[in-house]
């Protein structure tokens, strides 16, 4: 089997020589060692931007019938930069019946996943985030049928069990000192490395094997809960 993914730089594959930044996608195929990963995702897009480069165009011919198709952005539909941002209600469950419509059209099955949630700590409470975006993406995976794994949900709960403190060795945080490559150091509570993409990206395997969409296992495909 073969699985396609569609997202930002939460997901996308990094040269290690370059960054400690990686992406669940970059290491989903360790948790499905079954499937071949095509990872497809790329830093700072959003539905819109990705769908206007022609990004999701490149995947046809490739992608085949039984393949799935991992859906997942609101990071960068978020943004205010107009070539980026979407309204939650409106252009951005449109933009994603584009990508879930790509897929039928072409026999694989889209799979819809809400964003990993950002490291944020407000008084030793770990803040919600990303707004009404997730909340939209269950509603159009309910009014389309598709398969949605909550990995906001999962990674929301990963991230607060660890605490203010120990989640941040699941993101991009470095003392001065402490990395080669971040010699000043550095403060992301976006971005995952090695640790934290090796959580999120155990969570969405797992999704899918709830789901039954990897050979071999039982599920009905719907939304997971």
């Amino acid at each position: 089997m073969n699985i396609f993914i569609c997202g930002d730089s939460t997901a996308q594959t990094y040269d290690p020589g370059e960054t400690r930044m990686v992406g669940w996608g970059q290491v989903l195929g360790e948790y499905l060692p079954g499937a071949v990963i095509c990872n497809h995702a790329k830093a700072g897009r959003s539905t819109k931007s990705f769908l206007k480069e022609g990004r999701l165009q490149e995947l046809d011919g490739k992608i085949q019938p039984g393949d799935l198709l991992l859906i997942q952005f609101a990071h960068n539909d978020e943004n205010e930069k107009p070539e980026r941002h979407t309204e939650p209600w409106t252009s951005y469950t449109e933009n994603l019946a584009v990508f879930v419509d790509f897929a039928r059209e072409r026999g694989a099955v889209p799979v819809l996943l809400t964003p990993i949630c950002m490291r944020v700590w407000e008084n030793g409470i770990l803040q919600e985030t990303h707004g009404e975006y997730k909340d939209a993406m269950h509603a159009l995976a309910r009014e389309m049928q598709v398969p949605l794994a909550d990995v906001y949900r999962d990674s929301f709960r990963i991230v607060e069990a660890a605490g203010e403190e120990n989640s941040k060795a699941f993101f991009m945080h470095f003392r001065k000192g402490e990395d080669p490559l971040y010699p000043d150091g550095l403060s992301d509570n976006a971005h995952t490395r090695r640790a934290g993409a090796e959580q999120f990206a155990a969570c969405i395997a797992a999704a899918l094997v709830r789901m039954g969409l990897v050979p071999g296992t039982a599920g009905n495909g719907s939304e997971a809960g």
